[in-house]
């Protein structure tokens, strides 16, 4: 069987996640949404994505599919019904589409003429930005158990001190001197070539993703990812770092989601709460306001490759685009569009090429290549973008 992810309408309430990849490659827990439904189903799963994002995220469609809404995370009640769909059957979960078999060139799908099947059983669905970091600690439980399921763990060095060893796994390659592993609370999973660094202080849940780094006596308050490759110090509570993304130094930074190729300066902080503590409101790209999202506690929401300078202030409840540049003294306004360049005191446009010679040497970094699709994704983001930007 070919399955094929398809974004939904919650791809336009995961921006600015969703300008640079599709919603199945948004991580939360431990994995990308694509991993987790590869995992379960057993197959490479292709994607329906917006076009410009398709030479990099192509669809592979075969005589006979299966398509699933990418905002849905598996588990195996779901992933067995899904395995026995047949043709013109679709399941869904209250009025949403869970997934639905089509035969190839079937564009016109009128799930009227579907039978239906519901799906009462419990599912984790990520629908807006905040969903990443608020529905963090279920999928990285979720994840832990699907990752470490009949593997062991390597030994948990002498010099840890731990607390509940037996919800910490470490893969192979991985270092820790030093630490302290508090897996009371949350599974701890240390993924492989990973390194945390002596005197950090880790609360479960928690993930730090391959290659990843917690540096020299950070703090760390689950339910927190740390993608592939990224690096993390200061203090960190209940956020995500998609990949490659770096918050290297003090500071804090709490109920927030960085996408990847980030940087946050030395002594960057942001505000997770309201100092009146009312309900926090996040720009909402799809009415071009700000929205309720029914948190008390919301922080960063930034895009892929944008950065801020040293002891850079973030609002409660900022947006920050794609490629956005940011640093001086002050607040920042609450939602930054992508390719800006500035501060407090106001912003210009951040040119593509200037973005692009930026994003080559970064990559470069980490012996990744800037491509020329990547650039033509960023260049569509510059011009879809252009009506937020001011100057």
């Amino acid at each position: 069987m070919n399955y094929i992810l398809f974004d939904g309408p919650s791809r336009n309430t995961l921006l600015p996640f969703t300008y640079t990849r599709p919603v199945a490659d948004i991580r939360i827990g431990i994995l990308t949404i694509r991993e987790k439904w590869e995992s379960y189903l057993g197959y490479i799963t292709t994607t329906i994505t917006e076009d410009y994002l398709s030479d990099k995220f192509p669809m592979v469609e075969m005589e006979e599919n299966i398509m699933i809404n990418a905002s849905y995370l598996p588990n195996s009640e779901l992933t067995e019904l899904i395995k026995h769909l047949e043709h013109n059957q679709a399941i869904f979960y209250n009025e949403d589409v869970i997934a639905f078999f089509a035969k190839e060139g079937q564009d016109d799908i009128n799930f009227e003429t579907f039978e239906s099947i519901e799906y009462s059983g419990e599912v984790l669905k990520v629908e807006y930005t905040w969903d990443i970091f608020s529905k963090n600690g279920q999928a990285i439980k979720d994840d832990f158990q699907l990752i470490t399921k009949d593997k062991t763990s390597q030994e948990i060095p002498s010099t840890i001190n731990v607390i509940n060893p037996e919800q910490i796994f470490i893969e192979s390659g991985a270092t820790l001197n030093f630490a302290t592993l508090n897996a009371s609370s949350g599974p701890i999973y240390i993924g492989k070539n990973a390194e945390v660094m002596e005197g950090s202080v880790i609360r479960g849940p928690f993930a730090l993703c391959d290659g990843a780094t917690v540096k020299l006596s950070t703090k760390i308050y689950g339910p927190t990812t740390i993608g592939p490759f990224s690096k993390v110090g200061g203090e960190v509570n209940n956020s995500v770092l998609f990949g490659y993304s770096n918050k290297g130094h003090d500071g804090f930074l709490g109920n927030s989601v960085l996408g990847e190729w980030c940087n946050l300066g030395a002594d960057t902080n942001n505000s997770n709460l309201k100092n009146n503590y009312a309900e926090v409101k996040l720009w909402d790209y799809q009415s071009e306001r700000f929205t309720k999202t029914g948190l008390q506690f919301c922080g960063l929401m930034m895009g892929d490759h944008s950065k801020c300078g040293i002891n850079t202030m973030f609002n409660t409840g900022t947006v920050v685009g794609v490629s956005a540049n940011i640093f001086g003294s002050g607040f920042p306004r609450n939602f930054v569009a992508s390719f800006s360049w500035g501060g407090n005191s106001g912003f210009t446009t951040y040119l593509t090429k200037k973005a692009f010679e930026v994003a080559k040497v970064v990559m470069a970094r980490r012996h990744v290549e800037f491509t020329e699709t990547d650039a033509s994704i960023l260049e569509h983001v510059f011009k879809e973008t252009k009506k937020f930007r001011r100057d």
